[in-house]
């Protein structure tokens, strides 16, 4: 995936913020160039106070063999008190747009938060398969807990973990024609992140 957000500041209060993105899916042995979509999120938020930033946004996403996922955003930066906030983000689990998130300062350098988000993923399956150039789709809940450690100005590392609740898996011909559909027990995750700003 590859995104390359920008944000203008209209004033001191207002802020638009965009985000095109080019996404490729692909099972080990497909055809990458039928693998390719991508879109655009976008949203404009307001300060109301030194303490709350909200706003609209709506993401339009093209999908494998089906049609553009459109879908609502909520862009939120609230500082509840001087330890805690609530903001919609990236997050731990970077894919479809922002999920929510409560943080606490937990010290100067180390914070910890909870989390969750709704996600769905469709990739192009592998063309010598049982459903050759067919379409696998994911959806699930994940749910997370997670550390995230400034090193210092610049540096920034991240541990999270938890579980992708609700989840369901579809499987479609190549022209996007449902062949079969399951639930699947609740699935652990873990990760590791480490930005670096220049």
């Amino acid at each position: 995936r590859l995104s390359t957000p920008v944000r203008w500041g209209i004033d001191e209060n207002w802020t638009m913020f965009a985000a095109p993105v080019l996404r490729l899916a692909a099972e080990s042995g497909a055809d990458w160039d039928q693998a390719v979509t991508g879109g655009v999120i976008a949203g404009i938020s307001r300060r109301f106070s030194e303490r709350l930033t909200i706003g609209p946004g709506i993401g339009i996403l093209s999908e494998l063999e089906d049609d553009s996922s459109v879908f609502p955003l909520l862009l939120l930066q609230w500082q509840i008190s001087d330890r805690f906030r609530l903001e919609s983000g990236s997050g731990f689990a970077a894919s479809r747009g922002p999920g929510l998130a409560l943080t606490w300062q937990a010290t100067e350098r180390l914070s910890l938060g909870v989390g969750g988000r709704y996600e769905k993923q469709r990739f192009r399956l592998d063309d010598r398969g049982p459903v050759p150039d067919g379409i696998g789709e994911k959806t699930s809940f994940p749910l997370f807990v997670g550390a995230t450690y400034e090193v210092n100005d610049k540096i920034q590392a991240a541990v999270a973990g938890g579980a992708e609740l609700g989840g369901e898996l579809r499987q479609e011909d190549r022209d996007g024609r449902l062949l079969a559909e399951e639930d699947y027990d609740p699935a652990f995750f873990w990760g590791l992140t480490l930005a670096a700003r220049f």
